[in-house]
């Protein structure tokens, strides 16, 4: 079918501009007539050579997935909100992020550092361990997927989502031999997409199948990375010990990215502190303390000798 501006699929979603076109598919920004906000819808990307009863099971699978990605809520994964079918075609419904894809920013700016790597890693591989836990692999962990947003957010978007095959640099090696997707493959993923932005050239080339790059610039980075990149899935670390890792790195900066696109942040006047220091009063000395004591202690018995002489009197 041939979209237009004003199409609408799914019965209620309106398409409004075409706003970028990915390996998975075209996304639209639209208009959800229903609940009356602004989203982003991607029509997924089907295999155009498979007809017949393989094209339909093509087209329940992608619908099936997407319905799965709305399980998916965290703020580091962009949510996908609905899944609809639409002639021939499925499309997900997600929320519209501001953004720029980091391969865009990469090939403008150049590479990251190990720290600004660590901070989008620890918040990436968060949102990837969310998805985990209920199941959901993404498999195509590659900068293309990643955005930074405007307002200086990562977020990563086609958590599982039908995409065509993963870039090769990018791919677990295990994947070529036909091994399913899994959480650690995804780990590679990461690992190789965070490797490639602090070096400026992924591990294995490529192709993913070159000998491997010596990294020099990834510092404190290095270990964790290293650790992502082993052939053998199995002595993979585990999303959340990566997760743990990267966050050790960063120091507990929260500064994270700020793609150029983003807003000035207003500048703060920094103030001078007054400090207010209070004087306790002085602490009677010890010698003033014991004849403070001794007067005390004879004006008390000088008044009980006068009670004494009072009560003897009155008898």
């Amino acid at each position: 079918m041939n979209y237009t501006e004003g199409t609408v699929v799914g019965k209620r979603y309106r398409l409004d501009q075409p706003i970028g076109r990915g390996r998975a598919g075209i996304v639209w920004l639209a208009f959800d007539t229903m609940l009356h906000r602004t989203v982003a819808a991607k029509r997924l990307y089907l295999d155009p050579t498979t007809t017949g009863e393989a094209a339909d099971h093509a087209r329940r699978t992608a619908l099936q997935e997407a319905r799965q990605a709305t399980r998916v809520v965290h703020a580091g994964a962009v949510t996908v909100y609905d899944a609809v079918q639409c002639e021939n075609d499925v499309w997900a419904i997600m929320e519209y992020v501001p953004c720029r894809n980091m391969a865009d920013f990469l090939a403008e700016h150049g590479e990251l550092t190990p720290q600004q790597a660590a901070y989008l890693g620890h918040r990436l591989g968060a949102a990837l361990a969310t998805a985990h836990a209920i199941g959901v692999t993404h498999r195509a962990v590659e900068p293309g997927n990643v955005l930074l947003c405007d307002d200086g957010g990562v977020k990563i978007t086609d958590i599982g989502l039908s995409q065509p095959p993963a870039d090769p640099a990018y791919r677990a090696p295990e994947l070529a031999t036909g091994t399913e997707p899994s959480s650690s493959s995804d780990g590679f993923s990461l690992g190789a997409m965070l490797f490639a932005a602090v070096e400026g050239v992924p591990p294995f080339g490529e192709d993913g199948t070159g000998t491997p790059v010596v990294p020099r610039r990834c510092g404190a980075l290095t270990g964790a990375l290293l650790k992502l990149l082993r052939d053998d899935p199995e002595l993979r670390p585990t999303m959340q010990d990566t997760v743990q890792s990267l966050h050790a790195i960063t120091k507990g900066s929260e500064q994270g990215l700020v793609p150029p696109t983003a807003p000035a942040l207003p500048t703060v006047p920094v103030l001078p502190q007054v400090v207010t220091v209070s004087t306790p009063p002085h602490p009677p000395a010890p010698g003033a303390t014991g004849s403070m004591r001794r007067w005390l202690l004879i004006g008390s018995a000088v008044v009980l000798l006068a009670i004494v002489v009072v009560l003897v009197l009155a008898l």
